[in-house]
């Protein structure tokens, strides 16, 4: 089966259940479109487009940080928002920060991934997004006094055709 000449991708670490469907069900609650196409996430690679015949060469790339990298902590904490220079609230990450700053800038290392980056890189679960101030504000509010602390065994790749939720494409098991 022959790549697409171009194909979206990113990386991520899912947030596991319970949590995950909890966050997701309250960004749609705040009316963000995006929840029906982006489970609860901490982003690690945000949406890329690369040649589809580099998958192979990403991959391979990809396996090499993943078996570097040893099973970590994330412990999610708070509320924080990017407002005002966007229209973002997210829960924070107390614990993980680094791990996930180290894996996020080894993966732009592969000569196959290029992204231009209009912000830092700065690890967090987005629960609202372009919404109403009222939403922000209450989502904010709510999740203020979250707390969820689990593993991170792996993260994963996602391919995204243009219309539709991110799909999977593979999972990458740390520290092999």
């Amino acid at each position: 089966m022959s790549e697409p000449a171009r194909t979206r991708i990113g990386v991520a670490i899912d947030i596991p259940e319970p949590w995950g469907s909890l966050l997701t069900r309250r960004r749609a609650e705040a009316g963000d479109p995006q929840a029906a196409y982006t489970p609860a996430h901490v982003t690690l690679l945000g949406p890329t487009e690369v040649d589809g015949d580099a998958l192979p060469a990403v991959e391979k790339h990809l396996e090499a940080i993943a078996a570097a990298q040893p099973p970590f902590t994330i412990h999610l904490r708070g509320t924080g928002t990017f407002r005002p220079i966007t229209e973002v609230v997210f829960v924070t990450l107390a614990r993980g920060i680094s791990e996930c700053e180290l894996l996020a800038e080894a993966i732009t290392r592969s000569q196959d991934v290029r992204r231009d980056t209009r912000f830092p890189y700065h690890p967090h679960v987005t629960v609202a997004q372009d919404v109403s101030p009222e939403a922000l504000d209450a989502v904010f509010e709510e999740l203020a006094d979250f707390s969820a602390s689990f593993e991170v065994a792996s993260f994963t790749l996602f391919s995204h055709g243009g219309e539709g939720p991110w799909r999977p494409r593979r999972d990458f098991p740390l520290g092999r």
